[in-house]
């Protein structure tokens, strides 16, 4: 739905419905500034929602804390995407149209932050995700009547991840026959493929590939056939109640060989799901951050606020979005959805829980890749890695 016909929609529905977008005036309603939030809050993943909602929500609470804005507070507005493409847009519709927010954080998961990456870059509104990683997130054309790129992650892009994984596995694991298995969505499929591509070119074999759906709860077809192609390692790149089940049932069926995962085996959760089943998986994400005050800082608030709950990676990737978009909105000086963009766009050099932070033209954060190998039910970080001259090197 083009803006113009939900501002007619809105107007006619609520009889006063005021629209963001381009280079108008968004999110500033009396003395708050309203940022959006879109991810699944409830169902199977709702995990990866709500942490990054309440990171959110934390570093709100902290800034309003400490004066706000301008003498302004800030307002986070969640909506619940259920982790599908159709109540995101309509999330996004609500946000846009009817709250008219500034700024969104989100949305989490990598189909609907595509879907959404679109309606951003047709209306000007700044969206950050935190966890959407796949290479198309940022590549939306910039259809707005300002051509400006709207569009922003502080998670590292699958192209990163899939070349440091497939280089990876084979350089420094030393594999030459993968298989994987995979759901069929854009995330999932993103890793696989890409991961398949630069560890094809470099001399590997993928020897099986199996797919399934977000949501299946029975693997054992797939993993029989991967045992009989015979690999000497297995990537499951997919969220955390699939990635659980496969890991049990593969141990089950008696497929004892290494498994390898991609960044959404950070959560937390899939520990408690398989604790019996995550040992010596190695997965790539993102890079850790240095110990740093900040870090520690974020964590123990987020323990202390949440109930001991630890936050992930890309919990950790909300609240630093969320601190970027309050220091757009000060040095904006308002809630023009253009002057946010501007500064969100002109970040350098930030310095978050997650480290320095600076963004490419294309909204993609600049980073390395981190590698970890999970010990019983703990992920140890071996260090970074980046791809220079077409090899792997472990940059710290």
């Amino acid at each position: 739905m083009r803006k113009a016909i939900a501002l007619l929609l809105v107007a006619f529905v609520c009889l006063a419905g005021v629209a963001a977008g381009g280079s108008g005036e968004g999110g500033s309603s009396g003395d708050t500034y309203k940022i959006g939030f879109i991810g699944p809050l409830t169902g199977d993943n709702a995990n990866y929602g709500i942490r990054c909602s309440n990171a959110a929500r934390l570093a709100i609470d902290e800034i309003n804390a400490a004066g706000g804005i301008g003498g302004k507070t800030l307002e986070l507005i969640a909506e619940d995407s259920e982790g599908t493409v159709d109540k995101a847009l309509a999330s996004y519709e609500k946000l846009a149209y009817m709250d008219n927010v500034c700024a969104i954080i989100g949305p989490v998961f990598t189909s609907p932050a595509l879907a959404v990456a679109q309606r951003c870059q047709e209306d000007g509104i700044v969206m950050i995700s935190p966890s959407a990683t796949h290479k198309d997130v940022t590549a939306q054309p910039a259809t707005n009547p300002d051509g400006l790129n709207y569009v922003f992650r502080t998670v590292p892009s699958d192209a990163l991840q899939s070349e440091v994984a497939g280089h990876y596995f084979y350089e420094v694991l030393g594999y030459r026959k993968l298989a994987s298995l995979y759901a069929m969505n854009d995330y999932s499929q993103g890793l696989a493929l890409g991961m398949k591509e630069t560890f094809e070119s470099l001399g590997g074999e993928v020897v099986a590939e199996e797919t399934c759906m977000v949501g299946d709860k029975d693997f054992r077809a797939q993993l029989t056939q991967i045992r009989s192609a015979g690999p000497e390692a297995v990537y499951i790149p997919n969220y955390t109640v699939e990635d659980a089940l496969i890991l049990e049932q593969a141990s089950q069926l008696g497929l004892n060989v290494q498994f390898l995962s991609s960044d959404g085996f950070s959560d937390p959760e899939l520990y408690n799901l398989a604790p019996d089943f995550t040992d010596g998986v190695v997965y790539v994400g993102p890079a850790q951050a240095e110990a740093s005050t900040k870090l520690a800082d974020f964590q123990a608030a987020y323990a202390a606020a949440y109930n001991g709950d630890a936050p992930d990676s890309f919990a950790t990737n909300s609240y630093d979005a969320t601190y970027i978009i309050a220091g757009a909105i000060e040095r904006a000086g308002s809630a023009d959805t253009t002057a946010i963009r501007n500064e969100v766009a002109a970040t350098k050099d930030f310095q978050g829980a997650n480290g320095t932070m600076n963004f490419a033209a294309n909204g993609d954060l600049v980073a390395s890749q981190g590698v970890y190998d999970v010990e019983g039910i703990i992920p140890v970080y071996v260090g970074a890695f980046q791809i220079v001259d077409g090899h792997i090197v472990q940059v710290d």
